[in-house]
């Protein structure tokens, strides 16, 4: 077995000289197999790398190099896995998160970025680039006021670039969606995949809460003004198709929950449902959750579903990454949700509860509910 860049550079003299050329001649992190070497350079008491890998502790101290400023760890990364992390640097008694400034691969979301770890084998979907050749769709805001609010609700629609009055669309409402255009570039997304004719022609609203933990958490009044109120107005306004093959409701996490709850209050109503990291906890034993009160509402509907499973939409795509506490929970959901007679794909990924994750699910999960005309499924 070769000897790692790291281990390579202390077995002689750590020079400032061979340090340079050390930092001059690698690109960071160093991923060499499954070994993933992290480095930092400057003065601190203490370096750690922070990681959102469920059930590793989620601080990790670099080593500095004897009389050196230059700290390094090296990580064991299972191939085609996404990890994101900060380094987390102590001095004078105060420390401080921050990007990795060696790594140039970056992942936004609502709360800043986050460096970026790319194990061996983890490509950038390409689909998710905007394609010169494919003309692109258009978002128009929508406004209407909601009797279930009671409040003006605001919404984005998009808008497929060939779109005609004169036809009729599928219907796909996003929960969270002006966050999934901005960190999952679900409108790229869309344009790629309707021009390759992976999926067909379809008309999405990008529907937002201004209290989504509370509207997300098999909330009543937000199921009524989705199916009630929101995709009657938007039928009424464009051409959609009366069926609930045609119809979808999509979200992430608590946005998972809305959707999946939404189509439990309203059954047969939305035949498709996209479900990404879904929080739905549940307990075993008791009324208590590890969780937190946040979650009370969503255990309650989690318990009552796994009490009494039944079929509530026709088809049902779920994925969830692997290295995030909710693994175990969308894992223990799928045999129930197929066993209602419900067509249930989950797919698993070497990544975290985040945006670049739920991306790069996209193009299998809206091709296999709304397969296009060069999408041949056989199951």
């Amino acid at each position: 077995m070769s000897k790692l860049a790291i281990e390579a550079l202390l077995a002689g003299k750590t020079t400032p000289a061979r340090i340079e050329a050390f930092l001059a001649r690698h690109t960071f992190p160093i991923v060499e197999g499954t070994n993933v070497t992290v480095v930092w350079q400057g003065a601190a008491d203490a370096v750690y790398l922070r990681h959102w890998i469920y059930g590793l502790e989620s601080a990790s101290a670099l080593q500095r190099v004897p009389d050196t400023e230059l700290w390094y760890i090296t990580v064991d990364i299972p191939r085609m896995s996404r990890v994101e992390y900060k380094l987390d640097v102590h001095r004078g008694g105060g420390n401080v998160w921050i990007e990795d400034p060696r790594n140039p691969h970056r992942a936004q979301d609502p709360f800043g970025a986050n460096s970026v770890i790319l194990g061996e084998g983890y490509e950038l979907p390409e689909w998710i680039h905007a394609d010169p050749t494919a003309r692109a769709g258009s978002i128009v805001p929508f406004e209407m006021k909601s009797a279930a609010f009671g409040t003006t609700r605001t919404s984005k629609v998009y808008l497929p670039a060939r779109f005609r009055a004169t036809r009729r669309y599928p219907l796909l409402v996003v929960h969270d969606g002006s966050d999934y255009v901005r960190f999952a570039d679900l409108k790229i997304v869309l344009d790629n995949l309707i021009h390759r004719l992976e999926i067909p022609d379809l008309i999405a609203v990008f529907t937002d809460s201004p209290d989504r933990l509370r509207e997300y958490a098999n909330d009543a009044t937000h199921a009524q003004y989705i199916t009630e109120e929101l995709a009657p107005a938007i039928a009424r306004q464009y051409p959609l198709y009366d069926d609930p093959r045609q119809r979808c409701l999509m979200g992430a996490s608590f946005g998972a929950v809305a959707s999946f709850s939404t189509a439990c209050q309203y059954p047969d109503y939305w035949g498709r449902l996209l479900l990404q990291s879904g929080s739905f906890a549940f307990t075993d034993i008791g009324r208590g959750n590890r969780r937190g009160p946040l979650f009370d509402r969503v255990v309650e509907f989690v318990n009552e579903y796994r009490a009494a499973p039944r079929a509530v939409s026709q088809r049902v795509f779920m994925s969830c990454g692997v290295y995030e506490s909710l693994i175990y929970e969308n894992r223990s959901l799928v045999p129930l949700l197929d066993a209602t007679g419900m067509q249930v794909k989950f797919v698993e990924a070497r990544d975290g509860h985040n945006w670049d994750n739920w991306r790069d699910r996209l193009r299998l999960g809206l091709s296999w509910l709304f397969p296009g005309p060069l999408m041949f499924v056989y199951e």
